[in-house]
């Protein structure tokens, strides 16, 4: 056996990417948690007498399939839906679904690949996976999104089930896709079966907090990682980028906790309101009438309008980008630290480019990387599953409380690996290297399956 542990890393890298051609976001996240566990083997010999990490870079289940369905004006259009099942060492497979155009099997495999680790990081017995499609939902109507899911849902049923696979939403698919998706299992199967999709209304199914849950975590576990360095929220200027789900209860949870968002975006340009976002306006302009972000400056006068350009050259103390994977690129990352900004925390999914990731930490910023950070939303997932199971409803209250738990032990267990491991204050070694063993061990003991 090659004792040359990095040499060993590299040539799993390698067949990566002889195996995978061409999917370059899932290059990219394997490589990233590939450089944090070196430090692994050299500790764990049998991890690479039994290739766990081969095992687990390699999905268990890849399922592309035809998603053909007729708009409002009888034309008839075909779109591809995927469904990777990446890891169930732990529990059922877990994770959302993804509808817009840019979604290909790359795509899904890094969100699925991401997914295993966050999903283990949580405690809760998931195992990870991901799926969608790349069906634009924007500018269709409700009449065309249900016609779409009922007939991504008649593929896909037949994978799904409270204890085989359960998805959520993501990207292009909230409540609406939700309820449109579960409507058409139950048509199917002839179950009401709660657990088999999370995110549910709250009148069927659904659980509180589930909708707040992924930008409630990223500034529960923002607020936990400058504890430890005897800081706080408090006085704090802070840019969310994007305008959706998860930038809209981040800017929620940080001003509660005395912080002051100053800027958010959407792919037209950014916001900029010194008196901090005004929330009701945001909701208004992005989730009730899905305008632009330009809506925002139109009503409130403290606000301008940045048409194009970067969020990210707005001054501030704390980043949490939020809208979408490689948002954050190396030259963003240095006009964050010539601003002055002291910790950048991912809201979304890989946000931030390797170039970025390794500028920032080279220049002392704390960096909280999203599968850690962002894992809120399925933990949540999870405590629905939980009170699904058990035909139970929490309080808002609860759950907000069970979801802060769940992020302080997150961001705990990511800084004691970082010390264990000798990388004190590398929450993303951390993360790393904490998901994988947690994955590693359930993958040992069900033998080689």
């Amino acid at each position: 056996m090659d004792t040359d542990v990095p040499a060993v890393v590299e040539r799993i890298y390698q067949d990566v990417l002889r195996r995978n051609p061409g999917e370059t976001e899932f290059h990219q996240a394997v490589r990233e948690v590939l450089d944090s566990l070196t430090v692994v083997l050299a500790r764990h010999r049998e991890y690479s007498e039994m290739k766990t990490i081969e095992r687990i870079c390699e999905p268990e289940r890849q399922v592309i399939f035809r998603v053909p369905w007729q708009d409002d004006q009888g034309e008839v259009w075909i779109n591809r839906g995927f469904r990777v099942e990446f890891n169930s060492a732990l529990g059922p497979y877990k994770g959302g679904l993804r509808f817009h155009p840019s979604v290909n099997l790359g795509i899904v495999k890094f969100l699925g690949f991401e997914q295993v680790f966050k999903n283990a990081l949580t405690g809760m017995p998931i195992g990870g996976g991901k799926g969608g499609s790349d069906f634009d939902p924007k500018g269709r109507s409700d009449a065309e999104v249900m016609r779409f899911c009922q007939s991504f849902m008649t593929e896909l049923y037949r994978h799904l089930g409270e204890y085989t696979d359960v998805p959520a939403g993501d990207i292009g698919v909230g409540a609406r896709e939700i309820g449109y998706l579960f409507g058409q299992y139950k048509r199917i199967t002839n179950r009401y079966e709660s657990g088999v999709l999370t995110g549910k209304g709250l009148g069927w199914g659904g659980a509180q907090v589930r909708t707040e849950a992924t930008g409630y975590g990223a500034a529960f576990f923002a607020a936990a990682m400058m504890a430890v360095r005897g800081d706080s929220f408090d006085g704090k200027r802070v840019t969310v980028s994007g305008s959706g789900n998860v930038a809209v209860y981040a800017i929620e949870k940080v001003h509660q906790r005395g912080g002051t968002v100053v800027a958010c975006s959407d792919s037209s340009g950014h916001v900029v309101d010194e008196r901090g976002i005004d929330l009701e306006v945001l909701k208004q302009v992005k989730e009730v009438e899905r305008a632009r972000i330009s809506g925002y400056a139109d009503r409130v006068p403290s606000a301008r309008f940045v048409e194009g350009g970067s969020i990210w050259d707005v001054p501030c103390d704390v980043a949490i980008p939020s809208a979408t994977q490689n948002e954050l690129d190396a030259d963003a990352a240095r006009a964050l630290i010539g601003n002055g900004c002291r910790y950048v925390v991912e809201g979304a999914n890989m946000p931030t480019t390797p170039d970025a990731v390794r500028v920032l930490r080279e220049a002392g910023v704390a960096f909280a990387p999203g599968k850690a950070a962002n894992a809120g939303g399925v933990a949540t997932s999870a405590l629905e599953m939980q009170q699904n199971a058990s035909r139970d409803r929490w309080t808002f209250q609860h759950s907000e409380q069970r979801l802060e738990e769940i992020m302080r032990g997150i961001h705990a267990r990511c800084h004691e690996t970082a010390e264990e491991y000798g990388a004190p204050g590398d929450l993303v070694l951390g993360a790393n290297v904490a998901g994988f063993l947690q994955v590693a061990e359930a993958v040992h003991a069900h033998g080689l399956v």
